[in-house]
């Protein structure tokens, strides 16, 4: 029976895919949940970076494959002005769109493209925008929308950017996901046709493969990209995502040969993965965090004695124990240890209930109160298990008279609501993305933040003034200070409760070849072959 269902998978997967001759064949991956979308600039998640930036689309400078250099992208060479202020890009010339059943381009890619990918961020009234109304939350997140005065087209090849202030991680920045760029004369098309927000369903990008189909909750098809202008990188013809929720059913999968490559697997499950010799598991250490975020709107959490007090009450080695099973590290700031700028003076909260029932008899709340405790519907080396997480700390609650009732959504849904504040405390997490501090304490915590990755809906000018400074500098000794200082205030006014790092362990079959681990939790497929 196993086999049978074994074939009717691959047959149902495979299905319309063209194998010619000679080809280099298919690389089934098993990932854990739908993309909500195919426009990379409107998401701020891996699955949704997986399922576009990291296949359909590049951007100007990218991050060398599994590393976190930045290399030259879409542009072969740059220079910044004396003064920090100005950017200079000199794009790479013979690079072409793809041609889908949608589009078909009639040049190659040149600074248009640029400009009207960076436009539609910041000018809220850019025709496209207005036709497709959408936010890109991790662009303002980072205030880029703020601190880019202008993006010029110097002339076909060359584009530059203005910014206001110095911003020390500027390069790092445009090599993110959300930075991909996109085809100008597609979004004119698109917009002539009134179907600008075709632009997320049917993506058009200069990417190493091509997307042909979507079908949520079950899959998603490319093709490998024939016209890629990074020669050689393209190693597969069709490359399909089998998205399977469950982290069980994705390791039977692996090991009956539906899936070559999976990712996020239970704790309990690593080492039967380790042991077995069809499969191979990268493992490398995390760059991640999971935390709880306390939505400082919602009252009683705007009270800093009852977060001090869910904080303590918490019993994080438990946790720790239970839920990573040997791969966590517990976290005690915004950041992981590999991160320059870690403060590791900052001491962990003691697990210690009845001072925590202390604090909310001093904040008024001496019988204790209700509230929402959000778990992720999905598993990420930053929270392997998030039901589980959730229950226990349901549980550490309860004895100190706090009600916690646990719920969830559908993974897209649950990022959405989330955003607009719907919760009062919530599991979330982060994978680093381009190795700077600003990254963490920016992109979770600032003020910019608030409307998008900034959980905690915490605005602490204190705080902001401290990485806001830090970002307008070069001086890495400098930052250093600045973000150590960022790090003190954000432990005082305790916005989240950091539980863990996690170590990542990255499954695959051993016919797989070429794959890297990201240390920005991403799953990239160029230059990967299967034997």
């Amino acid at each position: 029976m196993r086999n049978v269902k074994k074939q009717v998978l691959v047959a149902g997967l495979l299905a319309g895919v063209s194998l010619s001759a000679g080809a280099a064949g298919t690389l089934i991956y098993c990932s854990e949940a739908s993309p909500a979308g195919f426009d990379p600039a409107q998401y701020t998640t891996s699955t949704d970076f997986d399922a576009a930036a990291e296949t359909v689309f590049n951007r100007l400078v990218e991050f060398e494959h599994g590393g976190t250099k930045v290399t030259p992208g879409l542009a072969e060479k740059w220079e910044a002005s004396p003064d920090g202020k100005v950017y200079t890009f000199h794009l790479r010339k013979g690079v072409k769109f793809q041609t889908t059943d949608a589009f078909k381009p009639t040049h190659e890619f040149n600074a248009d493209d640029v400009v009207f990918t960076f436009t539609r961020m910041i000018d809220k009234n850019h025709p496209f925008r207005k036709a497709y109304p959408t936010e890109f939350p991790y662009f303002t997140d980072m205030g880029m929308d703020q601190n880019i005065a202008r993006v010029e087209k110097v002339d076909p090849q060359t584009v530059r950017f203005t910014l206001k202030a110095v911003d020390a991680a500027f390069l790092q920045n445009l090599a993110m996901s959300f930075a991909s760029v996109q085809s100008a004369e597609y979004a004119n098309q698109l917009l002539k046709q009134g179907k600008a927000a075709l632009i997320n369903q049917q993506p058009v990008g200069t990417g190493p493969f091509v997307l042909k189909r979507y079908q949520k909750d079950a899959q998603i098809r490319f093709s490998g990209n024939k016209d890629y202008w990074k020669k050689g990188e393209v190693k597969v013809d069709n490359l399909v995502f089998a998205i399977v929720t469950d982290p069980s059913v994705r390791f039977q999968k692996l090991k009956a040969g539906e899936c070559q490559v999976t990712l996020n697997p239970r704790p309990a499950d690593v080492a039967a993965m380790k042991s077995n010799p069809k499969l191979k598991v990268l493992t490398q250490a995390g760059f991640n965090l999971g935390y709880v975020a306390y939505n400082v709107q919602h009252k009683p959490l705007d009270k800093l004695e009852v977060r001090q007090a869910l904080d303590m009450a918490i019993n994080k080695p438990a946790i720790i124990k239970a839920v990573y099973q040997g791969a966590g590290q517990t976290a005690t700031t915004a950041m992981p240890p590999t991160q320059w700028s870690y403060n590791k003076a900052i001491p962990d909260t003691q697990f210690d209930p009845a001072k925590a029932k202390e604090l909310l008899k001093k904040a008024g709340m001496a019988n204790g109160f209700d509230i929402t405790l959000w778990a992720m519907p999905v598993q990420r080396p930053y929270n392997p298990n998030a039901k589980l997480m959730a229950e226990m700390i349901q549980a550490d609650w309860a004895k100190i008279g706090v009600k916690a009732r646990i719920a969830t959504y559908e993974w897209g849904e649950y990022m959405k609501r989330a955003k607009k504040g719907e919760h009062d405390a919530m599991l979330i997490g982060w994978t680093g993305d381009n190795g700077d501090p600003d990254n963490w304490l920016g992109t979770l915590f600032s003020c910019d933040a608030v409307n998008g990755n900034n959980f905690s809906k915490w605005c602490y000018k204190p705080f902001d003034a401290l990485i806001k400074k830090g970002k307008e500098t070069s001086n890495v000794a400098e930052r250093t200070k600045l973000y150590m200082k960022a790090q003190e205030l954000i432990k005082q006014q305790q916005p989240y409760t950091p539980i863990a790092h996690s170590t990542v362990n990255q499954p695959m079959l051993k016919s797989v070849d070429g794959f890297k681990v990201s240390p920005f939790g991403l799953n990239s497929f160029y230059g990967v072959s299967v034997k």
